[in-house]
């Protein structure tokens, strides 16, 4: 690992690499040990480099966006984590489309389409999550989805290689991509959008907003929804009906206010998140023979 992290200097000069960095500040749980290395690449070439010296001396890699689907394990990550942050967030409006780095926030790309008057992206103002991490898996809210807005998609191949994918190459299904399957990095990404007033889209963002307040605990660190939806049913739903609003393991709760949130509510570790989770998939299953699946993704050593 020594070698590998003075190599990395090298390419990303001693600023952008770091060790020992708590992980608690980078997902929106607000929980995580540290990951040997945390790097913050600002260009292709630079993200190429990180992803094939840690291939090349076998040294796990993470790729990472706002952490706001992320839950990195007490003991942390004993790897490389590859930040896309600010570097990758640029936004530009050209017609129709909408152009945003694989850094870009949802909300600030939502919020550049209503300043152009063009509709479509209302659904993505209220999530937490970067356009990478959200093409990765497909992210919605509301009946939307990425799949429906997305025109292509800018990635980098496990060799290397920048290629340009179509929303129909994206093999786009439920919370799931070929992103995902086949390796790729996002690294940006073209919404199709259409013309519209800025009253009336400015006003349906309001109102998924105050239905998001009204919902949802975004007063507390979380991930948003925590598990997927089963075929046929409401992961929340099945929760409270198992009577676990509330459920609490530790600093971590099952959201009263939104039974599909597990929420942080002060002082929790990775493992009270992963063991009420798994609490709550055994009770639903035993109660109503249905298996939640996380959509929460997990991360290093808990």
């Amino acid at each position: 690992m020594k070698d590998l992290t003075e190599k990395l200097k090298q390419v990303l000069g001693n600023g952008a690499v770091r060790f020992n960095e708590p992980m608690s500040r980078h997902t929106t749980f607000r929980v995580g040990g540290p990951a040997d290395v945390y790097t913050e690449p600002a260009t292709v070439g630079q993200l190429a480099e990180v992803l094939r010296m840690c291939r090349e001396e076998k040294v796990p890699c993470c790729i990472l966006g706002n952490g706001s689907n992320l839950l990195v394990g007490d003991k942390g990550y004993r790897g490389v984590v590859a930040a896309m942050g600010k570097a990758w967030s640029e936004i530009t409006v050209e017609g129709v489309a909408v152009h945003a780095g694989a850094g870009a926030l949802l909300p600030s790309v939502a919020k550049k389409a209503l300043a152009g008057c063009l509709t479509g992206l209302e659904f993505a103002a209220g999530i937490p999550g970067t356009v990478g991490g959200a093409v990765v898996m497909n992210a919605g809210a509301y009946g939307r989805e990425m799949r429906h807005v997305l025109a292509s998609v800018t990635v980098l191949t496990t060799d290397g290689e920048v290629e340009e994918l179509s929303a129909s190459q994206l093999e786009m299904g439920y919370r799931t991509s070929c992103v995902q399957s086949r390796g790729y990095t996002v690294l940006g990404a073209v919404f199709s959008l259409e013309t519209g007033s800025p009253e009336e889209i400015r006003g349906y963002m309001e109102e998924l907003a105050r239905r998001r307040r009204e919902k949802q605990p975004l007063e507390y660190p979380s991930a948003g929804s925590t598990f997927k939806r089963p075929q046929g049913y409401f992961a929340g739903k099945l929760i409270q009906d198992a009577g676990l609003g509330g459920f609490t393991i530790g600093g971590a709760q099952v959201s009263k206010k939104h039974c599909g949130f597990v929420i942080n509510r002060g002082g929790a570790t990775a493992k009270d998140i992963i063991t009420l989770c798994g609490e709550v998939q055994r009770r639903v299953r035993e109660q109503f023979g249905v298996k939640l699946e996380m959509e929460v993704k997990t991360l290093g050593e808990f």
